[in-house]
């Protein structure tokens, strides 16, 4: 079974691990003509991605459904401040 290391959030992202997002397509076991979509979230460092790659090994080795894609973001969730001004101000009475 795949187990999260159990570091928590902020702890993480204090060591420079950041939020990463996996889109993961597969292929349907009773259906190898379908493809579905499963969104995988979780703390994670660039460019290696350990956890997803635990992940994906998990998957390949446990699970029926044969993997057709991964895509990747990742976004680093502790950073400095940023300002945006309103484009447009509105008044409804």
């Amino acid at each position: 079974m795949w187990i999260s290391n159990g570091m928590t959030g902020l702890s993480q992202q204090l060591k420079d691990h950041r939020l990463t997002t996996a889109e993961i397509l597969y292929h349907m076991p009773d259906h190898p003509g379908l493809l579905q979509r499963y969104v995988w979230q979780d703390y994670d460092t660039a460019p290696n991605y350990p956890v997803l790659r635990q992940f994906l090994d998990f998957w390949q080795r446990e699970l029926d459904g044969k993997l057709h894609s991964v895509r990747v973001a990742t976004l680093p969730v502790i950073q400095a401040p940023s300002v945006r001004n309103a484009g447009a101000c509105l008044t409804l009475h």
